[in-house]
């Protein structure tokens, strides 16, 4: 196999196992025998087993850094949060591993954690409790919010909706078709919550 299909297939091969079953769950003698290569190209491309670990995981996180782009696409800060929500919908559709490392360093963290994934989720985080800090100051949101409170359920939303595919795709269509009805949704819920108007 040349040099180049190795790494690749390695990548590929590692980001299913570790996505299954986590970077303990995997031994470096499953990830050659899968890849179809000796143990040694693990070590020459990635130093190891840990080293194919965070190379996957730098790859799946990659995607997060397209929230600078999102941030730039205005001052309104409701346009913002639709191209977060639009953004995370799009993320999660195109990689179907991504919530499996993102909920598994979440809750078992790796020495991963701290250099790709923790940064990663705070640069999010940050960036939409400026968007709400500045739906505060246009007097658009409530002054009472705290931002950082505000960003963490507006994220929580949407990623528990792909978290509970499997428990809940009897209850609501999880179709790519329903993706704009489902933001319009979660606009609404997260701008004006879901109590009726007082009379």
């Amino acid at each position: 196999m040349p040099k180049a299909d190795c790494r690749s297939k390695l990548m590929e091969v590692g980001t299913r196992l570790f996505a299954d079953r986590g970077l303990y769950g995997v031994s470096i003698r499953e990830l050659s025998q899968a890849a179809g290569t000796s143990i040694s190209m693990i070590s020459y491309y990635f130093g190891g087993k840990e080293g194919l670990y965070s190379a996957v995981l730098q790859e799946q996180f990659a995607c997060f850094d397209q929230i600078d782009e999102i941030r730039q696409q205005g001052a309104d800060p409701l346009t913002v949060i639709e191209a977060y929500l639009r953004w995370t919908i799009r993320r999660h559709r195109n990689n179907p591993h991504l919530l499996r490392f993102y909920t598994s360093e979440l809750t078992n963290p790796t020495t991963c954690f701290s250099t790709i994934v923790s940064p990663a989720i705070a640069k999010v985080i940050r960036i939409l409790a400026d968007v709400v800090e500045e739906g505060v100051r246009q007097g658009r949101f409530r002054r009472d919010i705290h931002a950082v409170n505000a960003s963490l359920a507006l994220a929580g939303m949407i990623n528990y909706f792909f978290l509970s595919t499997l428990a809940t795709e009897s209850l609501i269509s999880h179709s790519p078709g329903e993706d704009e009805q489902l933001i319009r949704q979660y606009v609404a819920i997260f701008t004006r919550g879901i109590m009726a108007p007082v009379s």
